[in-house]
């Protein structure tokens, strides 16, 4: 009986459904009545699905604010239909997600979040990821809802905390990729933006603790991985310059004057034993940062290196974690800091990073390359041992350059971070001079410079 029921109310909302149109249907969510809520979003949500002109009737008949004030309904399916029409409203559509910000949407949204129903989060979260789409949106968005989105799924979705397991339904998966994603979007729109997600409670812990559990869990190829990955990759941008001037300070570690406080012991060998003992202390004892990261010090820890070097041999199938993880790399061992060469020194002689960077180099995929590349480069910058370094790459970098100046792969940007790598060798190095000679690099090199002179 109750089937055949339920079989008879479905077919009466269909049939009512199909007979609306859209200003009966706004009528409908502007009404009081639960039953008459339902059937308008659900209305809205069908129409909306496929037409860009029923969303724009939506926007001119007010129904965007009306559906705004479902969002806190005390009845949990009028709020799942009203954010079900939303998702499907603001698709594709700008005006619409404006108009959506304005009528005080995002706080509604991040409000709804404290209901437990997966359905709704999963509307919820997914709204919220297309929005963060836009640039024009994204620091408003993160102003209003980073906090809570990182407090109430974040957290308690990426099994950062004691147990130190991932525990997701389905549901929760998509709840967590959805947020995640969002995040991904706001952590590339400007310094106050990252500044903020550093800062937020939480939210860096989150990311390091569900990558540890799911390469851990072997699921390094997770898409949810990949959004944490590229998230941190983005608050590593311009990260020395944008931390707080105390942090730089320790990061850069003794001034001057305080390195000539103790006279040092007079010797033919002095100055080299100096650098020596320098590099030793920078390679064990981290005075600089706590034993145990926490928040945005990962960021900078050399921990972090070592995750990087694990989704670098983890990922074999999802470039893009990879060339995130290449990226994050490149951006804390970039520049003439000191801590970006202490960073660099302990991804090639802690972690041992070069045999898996050089083996990544066949990849097909240029943004891939480009972050490898662009590593590399900071690497042959900063490593102590460029002789050693230069019998192991300059092979195979000559081997990656074009043959002449007029070959579209790879791209220019692999080309000059390519060239990059082979003038900080060459500078330090005559056995790097050798091998580019050797292995017939200079006409490569003429050919290059011949090519870009005659643009």
């Amino acid at each position: 009986t109750f089937r055949i029921h339920g079989i008879f109310s479905f077919l009466k909302r269909f049939f009512i459904i199909h007979n609306l149109d859209m200003t009966t249907a706004i009528s409908y969510i502007s009404s009081s009545d639960v039953a008459m809520q339902m059937l308008g979003a659900a209305y809205i949500q069908h129409q909306c699905y496929h037409s860009n002109e029923a969303k724009t009737m939506v926007r001119s008949l007010k129904g965007i604010s009306a559906l705004v004030q479902l969002f806190s309904s005390e009845n949990q399916e009028v709020q799942r239909y009203a954010t079900g029409a939303t998702r499907n409203l603001i698709y594709e559509n700008m005006d619409n997600k404006t108009a959506l910000i304005e009528a005080g949407g995002i706080s509604k949204l991040i409000g709804a979040l404290r209901e437990p129903d997966d359905e709704l989060r999963k509307n919820i979260t997914g709204i919220l990821w297309n929005l963060s789409s836009k640039d024009s949106l994204k620091e408003r968005l993160a102003r209003e809802g980073l906090s809570e989105l990182t407090e109430r799924v974040l957290v308690p979705l990426s099994g950062a905390g004691d147990a130190g397991v991932i525990q997701q339904s389905a549901s929760e998966a998509d709840i967590f990729y959805n947020t995640t994603g969002c995040f991904r979007n706001l952590s590339s729109v400007n310094e106050r933006t990252r500044q903020q997600m550093r800062e937020t409670r939480g939210l860096v812990d989150s990311l390091v603790g569900y990558i540890e559990n799911s390469l851990q869990e072997g699921k390094g190829e997770d898409k949810g991985v990949e959004n944490c990955v590229c998230v941190l990759r983005n608050l590593s941008y311009q990260l020395y310059s944008e931390i707080p001037t105390s942090v730089q300070m320790r990061l850069e570690g003794p001034t001057r004057a305080q390195d000539t406080r103790h006279n040092d012991p007079i010797g033919c060998f002095t100055p080299q034993s100096k650098k020596t003992k320098d590099r030793n202390q920078d390679l064990t004892t981290f005075s600089e940062v706590a034993r145990v990261p926490k928040g945005a010090e990962w960021l900078w820890h050399p921990k972090i290196v070592a995750l990087y070097n694990r989704i670098l041999q983890s990922s074999e199938t999802n470039t893009a974690t990879r060339e995130a993880a290449a990226g994050a790399l490149q951006n804390i061992t970039a520049g003439d800091r000191r801590w970006a060469s202490v960073l660099s020194r302990v991804a090639l002689e802690q972690e041992r990073m070069l045999p898996v960077i050089l083996d990544l180099l066949r990849s097909p995929t240029d943004a891939e390359l480009r972050s490898l590349t662009g590593l590399l480069r900071n690497l042959s910058r900063h490593c102590k041992n460029k002789d050693d370094m230069a019998t192991k790459v300059v092979n195979i970098l000559v081997n990656k350059l074009p043959s002449d100046g007029h070959q579209k792969e790879p791209s220019s940007d692999v080309v000059v971070n390519t060239c990059g790598v082979l003038n900080n060798l060459v500078t330090g190095s005559s056995l790097a001079a050798r091998d580019i000679t050797y292995f017939d690099g200079l006409p490569k090199l003429v050919s290059i410079k011949t090519s870009h002179d005659n643009r």
